[in-house]
């Protein structure tokens, strides 16, 4: 069922579980971060995973190279790509999003928190919808990058490695979301922003 805005001001079906200010998502983050679950394992687990891949590659890449090219390659995948992968992983939050009916999408920044954010404007999303929407970046970006780890020659493996683990830590605040979601597993949480107030609202559906 969709749900609007309004209804979940009735407080006989529905009742506010957390407020979220942007300019607080950092202890947001960091609070379900530190709350260990399979979901917090999953996602350490698969960035020292992707460390471990990257390490590999550059152990077992044949040919010796410049220390020139190694530095280039080695700025090019911890540093480059993560910054420009930027506006690619917000664009895939978008696209989960519209499928499910949102149309007001906005994108944002906290450079003090170093955080950029995609929200729906006074769009309530179901729990499914959510977990999609924050899961997908990850997905979409982790797959492509292994895909073309197979396929480029050389430094370029070592470099395209680097970013898999960067970008893999750089979505720490959506596996946060999804850790909130997990750690409150017993309810039925629908959530939407406020993105002129840069709130963000969970709320627990009762009946």
């Amino acid at each position: 069922m969709t749900y609007k805005v309004e209804d979940l001001d009735d407080t006989e079906r529905f009742r506010i579980i957390r407020r979220v200010p942007y300019n607080d998502l950092m202890t947001f983050v960091l609070e379900y971060l530190g709350k260990r679950s399979a979901v917090i394992m999953i996602f350490w687990s698969s960035c020292i995973f992707f460390l471990m891949i990257a390490v590999y590659i550059r152990i077992n890449i044949n040919g010796l190279f410049p220390h020139s090219k190694i530095m280039l390659h080695s700025l090019l995948g911890f540093i480059v790509f993560p910054v420009l992968s930027i506006p690619v992983h917000e664009s895939l939050h978008v696209i989960p999003y519209y499928l499910s009916g949102a149309r007001d999408i906005r994108a944002g920044m906290d450079l003090r928190q170093f955080f950029f954010y995609v929200t729906a404007h006074r769009y309530v999303a179901k729990p499914r919808e959510f977990k999609i929407v924050a899961s997908f970046p990850y997905q979409v970006i982790s797959l492509a990058t292994i895909i073309l780890i197979y396929f480029v020659p050389g430094l370029w493996k070592w470099s395209l490695a680097g970013f898999l683990f960067a970008h893999a830590t750089m979505c720490a605040g959506d596996f946060a979301l999804l850790n909130f979601y997990f750690m409150n597993r017993d309810k039925e949480i629908y959530t939407w922003d406020d993105a002129d107030k840069k709130e963000a609202y969970f709320y627990e559906k009762l009946a």
